[in-house]
């Protein structure tokens, strides 16, 4: 049965849609800007099933464009507040919180834990992003990836693609070069925007380890991603059924 708070998405969607939704299982590693609020919008939409993964904790820096983040979270480990705020929003959720920095033996284990619909990229340190990629093409498992949210103002640049067809952005730049020296040149949906970073916004600085920069950000842009990203999934969820 479709409990009454899906009527709305039921109404969009139709209720084979939702049921088939329901019964998904999707895998989302990555809980900042991007990865929190699409997390969110999949739970939203009805996906009954998630594993989402964030070793980090909350910092007040966070609160601009965080969804977990208020100054009353301060501190605390932002996979459980966020987990928490997934199962206000359905408290059927089958929800999975791992605290942990997905890193080789770690990404195979958990790619291999389960069967997944699809597999969210929304890291932003490029070895482990690299490598979870990596991994879901190894499995062919559906997977759709993030790109570089800082630094960035113009909405309307946002654009869904292949790997092989991003540009200007610094983040998919790295991935590509990384991914070619992998024998993977496309095949990887990805979002991105060519809008050009102004180098002036970011600083280098130990503070942002395990990453060597930290780059300025607008509230909303991380969540348009983000939005971005979750329509990606729940679009290609019910287009295969």
């Amino acid at each position: 049965m479709i409990p009454y708070w899906m009527s709305r998405t039921e109404l969009m969607l139709g209720a084979e849609s939702i049921n088939s939704l329901m019964g998904k299982n999707v895998l989302i590693v990555g809980l900042g800007g991007v990865g929190g609020i699409c997390a969110e919008m999949i739970v939203r939409a009805g996906v009954g099933k998630m594993t989402i993964v964030d070793n980090d904790t909350i910092d007040l820096s966070n609160i601009n464009r965080q969804i977990p983040a208020l100054h009353s979270t301060a501190g605390m480990p932002k996979a459980q507040v966020l987990g928490a705020r997934l199962k206000d929003i359905n408290p059927e959720l089958d929800l999975t919180i791992l605290e942990i920095f997905i890193k080789e033996d770690l990404t195979k284990n958990l790619l291999d834990s389960t069967q997944w619909d699809y597999v969210v990229d929304c890291i932003d340190t490029l070895s482990a992003k690299t490598f979870l990629i990596k991994g879901c093409i190894d499995r062919s498992l559906p997977i759709v990836s993030s790109m570089g949210a800082g630094g960035k103002v113009d909405p309307s640049q946002i654009k869904v693609t292949d790997i092989s067809k991003t540009y200007i952005c610094n983040l998919a730049r790295y991935v590509r070069k990384r991914l070619q020296a992998l024998g993977i040149k496309k095949g990887l949906k990805v979002v991105f925007s060519p809008e050009k970073a102004d180098q002036d916004k970011i600083i280098v600085t130990e503070k942002a380890f395990p990453k060597k920069s930290i780059i300025g950000t607008l509230s909303y842009m991380p969540a348009i991603f983000g939005c971005t990203v979750a329509s990606v999934v729940i679009q290609d969820l019910i287009a295969k059924d």
